[in-house]
């Protein structure tokens, strides 16, 4: 996967995206979750995230205090020595990585804490989530790290005829 290919062809839909969402949020179709759930699961029969792995490359997840506990206790340290080892405030005050790409990302672009890994990394893109109008920001951005978040909003922009 060319991923600067895929981020070009992302940057030039952005307008319709945010067309597309804004419409989603407007009209609310009865059947989106289901859509976005079956289109969510269709993509990822296709997509392989370990052949691309940006999300891990480029971006860091929040880490809530559970995230910190599990992984925490998974590596054996404290949540104290867990956030001084691996993690900073960021602007808004939540825990963040101290630095991308991905501490825990291998060379092979496996997730050395994939069975414990924090609660954002396990739900991203988000794309199957219900009422995936009310992350209308948070889906753009995702369409421009994510090759599987840009084919589902295509797809369901597609099935509505958008």
């Amino acid at each position: 996967m060319n991923i600067e290919k895929y981020h070009e062809l992302a940057q030039a839909k952005q307008s319709q995206h945010r067309q597309f969402l804004a419409w989603l949020k407007k009209k609310k179709p009865k059947d989106l979750d289901v859509v976005a759930r079956d289109t969510h699961d269709e993509v990822f029969e296709e997509i392989d995230c370990l052949t691309c792995a940006n999300c891990c490359k480029t971006t860091g997840p929040l880490f809530t205090e559970r995230d910190i506990e599990r992984i925490a206790s998974h590596l054996k340290l404290s949540p104290g020595k867990f956030i001084e080892q691996y993690l900073r405030r960021d602007e808004d005050g939540d825990w963040v990585l101290q630095s991308v790409p991905c501490t825990f990302l291998g060379h092979d672009n496996y997730c050395m804490i994939y069975d414990v890994r924090p609660k954002a990394c396990a739900e991203f893109p988000h794309t199957d989530r219900r009422k995936l109008y009310q992350i209308n920001n948070l889906t753009i951005k995702n369409t421009l790290i994510c090759p599987a978040a840009y084919e589902v909003v295509e797809r369901m922009k597609a099935l509505y005829n958008k």
